[in-house]
């Protein structure tokens, strides 16, 4: 090869290099975070998925211990794992503990405001539909049923529909339509295995039928 030719092949070298070589090395440094960010990211959602199923077990333990349950911390687990894991089923589910706090101190409004929450933004259809159905409970006991009913329209998962329509007949109830609440409180039957039925429903369909108001054929 001559000089010439070299020379030639350098010049076309480093003019490949310079239009193509910066790309090509930018791109592989590019690859390189992307891979190492991806193990971070990997290492890191386990660390966090870790830390909040230790904290839920310690409030697990916190809530089912034999004797008095201790709110306070029941409170500080649930609040430590809604803050540091926000918009996980952990938190969500130690929402619903923070509901029972605040329920069992008479603080309705707060076990409302953390329900509504949940409703607002359910992790899955399961936690949506528990949120729900106590926060109509809240409702009715704050003397808001209609609210309360209002909640319940619309379409639930088949485990959930019977629970569902016995709550509306509660509702119904606390609002002067037996009529409607005996028809929810059979619809709920229906939906229930024989043995759910026979418990408290039984009794509210029986009560209604002994003041008169229905056949007891349901």
């Amino acid at each position: 090869m001559t000089s010439e030719n070299k020379e030639k092949q350098y010049a076309q070298m480093q003019s490949w290099w310079q239009r193509n070589g910066k790309p090509l090395l930018i791109g592989g440094v590019l690859a390189l975070v992307g891979v190492f960010a991806w193990q971070y990211w990997q290492k890191y959602t386990l660390e966090q998925a870790q830390n909040a199923s230790v904290l839920y077990q310690e409030l697990l333990n916190a809530v089912l211990k034999d004797g008095d349950v201790d709110a306070a911390q029941v409170a500080r687990l649930a609040s430590t794992l809604k803050k540091e894991h926000a918009g996980s089923h952990y938190a969500q589910y130690a929402g619903l503990f923070l509901v029972k706090v605040a329920v069992d101190a008479g603080r309705l409004d707060d076990a409302g405001t953390e329900l509504q929450a949940i409703v607002d933004a359910p992790v899955d259809s399961t936690l949506a539909e528990i949120a729900r159905q106590r926060l109509a409970r809240i409702l009715a006991a704050r003397n808001e049923p209609q609210r309360g009913l209002d909640l319940l329209q619309g379409e639930t998962d088949a485990a959930f529909q019977g629970s569902r329509e016995e709550l509306k007949g509660d509702l119904l109830l606390q609002l002067g339509r037996q009529d409607e609440a005996y028809a929810a409180y059979g619809r709920a039957k229906q939906m229930m295995t024989p043995d759910a039925a026979l418990g408290t429903l039984q009794m509210k369909l029986d009560d209604l039928a002994r003041n008169g108001e229905h056949a007891t054929d349901a």
